[in-house]
């Protein structure tokens, strides 16, 4: 493709090969796919990576961070980041109320029609925010706001880059440049201050469990590099802010659209809370049917769809060579390796066969989770291996504390969208492609 190898490991087709004049492709079977997703993501996780190609058409925006790099330097970023996602600074549940009464006032509770998809964008780039830097951008309802304008200007001209491919080059970058350097403008008042403090000092601040400690104190500890700093911030900020609307999104979408499992979960939620009470963290774990709406809400629509590898030296996958397809298969060094959870996720032959207790694969049903189990590497909404989403914890606890507080205030749901919205796009993560127009009703108006 574009005289560039490829292998695509996730495809409900039996196992089949074709040769072009550049490079092969080869596409394996459903039964392949589980095997090999394993290998490129945890058993053979050293010989395949993003390779340089694919930081250097990232570096602008992303820099040397956790999603663009490999081997020591990933590992690096990794365990900076990674103590900052401990599980007591995910238990702080004080950002979310704060960002999620200031959605709850976007929705009138009379059955109004809006978007909440475009709110959900924009609180959780404040919530993510406030996180990160101690100071929210304050996005939401603002549609003035230059650091989101950036920030959506800036993504979406790097997917526009990226699906252009060898083309890249002839991409237009004024714009993109100006949002990022929007962006940074935003970000470096942030760093220059918490460099002020020295590393003893943010030490003993977070002894102290100071108030006025955040994110990028934590990280300012271990590295006083601005750079560095800088470019973890955005990659966080990505993963923080996109891929939590875009589920929180998807997850309303089907409650609008399964009025009985709305009831059903709002139902749990009164009876564990009430209509007002503020969910602990432990509250958010012990209601089981919330966590079967959200694991269903990931199962259907994971936050990065597809996903892709390169070969890093000259390796092999497990399964699809053969006669059979159940060999092993060579991969020589620099062929891209796509994998695609979505399909992984969505592919009837991984489930039991449909029955009364068993639904078919591309149905919304959160009551699946009762019985079913996947197999390994059959559901990984979060990828897998060491590679795993470090925010996965910080970002269930953000979809189940924002889903509790809209179910408590609101009755009923109704759906506003019709079948032409009920589309999908895929840029740098999933979201609908139409928003999501729905109404909420309050007790009284239900």
């Amino acid at each position: 493709m574009a005289g560039e190898r490829f292998i695509f490991t996730a495809d409900p087709e039996n196992i089949k090969a074709s040769r072009t004049s550049t490079s092969p492709t080869v596409v394996c079977s459903e039964e392949d796919a589980n095997a090999n997703v394993q290998a490129l993501l945890a058993t053979q996780f050293n010989d395949y990576g993003k390779g340089a190609n694919f930081l250097r058409d990232w570096q602008e925006f992303l820099g040397h961070g956790i999603f663009t790099t490999d081997g020591e330097e990933w590992a690096n970023s990794r365990q900076l980041l990674r103590p900052q996602f401990v599980k007591t600074r995910v238990r702080d549940l004080n950002i979310f109320e704060k960002h999620v009464q200031h959605l709850l006032c976007f929705l009138d509770g009379q059955g109004k029609e809006v978007d909440i998809s475009d709110l959900f964008y924009g609180y959780t780039l404040d919530a993510a925010t406030e996180f990160l830097l101690g100071r929210s951008v304050g996005s939401l309802g603002n549609a003035g706001s230059q650091f989101a304008h950036a920030f959506a200007q800036v993504q979406r001209s790097q997917h526009i880059r990226m699906r252009a491919g060898p083309l890249s080059h002839v991409f237009p970058l004024r714009k993109f440049r100006k949002g990022l350097r929007t962006m940074d403008a935003f970000i470096e008042p942030f760093v220059q201050d918490a460099l002020l403090n020295t590393p003893e000092e943010l030490d003993e601040k977070e002894a102290r469990s100071s108030g006025d400690t955040t994110w990028l104190h934590s990280v300012a500890r271990f590295t006083r590099d601005r750079q560095v700093i800088r470019d973890q911030i955005v990659n966080v900020l990505l993963a923080g802010r996109d891929t939590t609307a875009g589920t929180l999104s998807f997850l309303i979408k089907e409650l609008s659209a399964n009025p009985n499992v709305y009831s059903k979960l709002r139902q749990e939620i009164l009876e564990k809370l009430g209509s007002h009470r503020a969910p602990t963290y432990e509250d958010l774990k012990e209601m089981p049917y919330l966590q079967y709406c959200i694991n269903e809400t990931l199962r259907l629509y994971p936050s990065v769809p597809y996903n892709v590898r390169l070969a890093l030296k000259d390796t092999r996958l497990p399964r699809g060579g053969g006669v059979d397809g159940l060999s092993p298969i060579g991969v020589k060094k620099d062929t891209m390796v796509g994998y695609a959870p979505i399909y992984l996720h969505r592919n009837p032959a991984q489930y039991p066969p449909v029955s009364a207790d068993s639904p078919p694969a591309a149905e919304f049903s959160p009551e699946r989770w009762e019985t079913w189990i996947p197999r390994p590497w059959q559901y990984i909404p979060f990828n897998g291996g060491p590679r795993i989403c470090i925010g996965q914890q910080f970002a269930l606890t953000e979809i189940g504390y924002t889903a509790v507080r809209i179910l408590q205030r609101f009755e009923r749901l109704e759906k506003y969208w019709g079948i032409e919205d009920d589309m999908v796009k895929s840029e740098i993560v999933l979201s609908p492609a139409h928003g999501v127009k729905v109404g909420f009703f309050s007790a009284d108006d239900a």
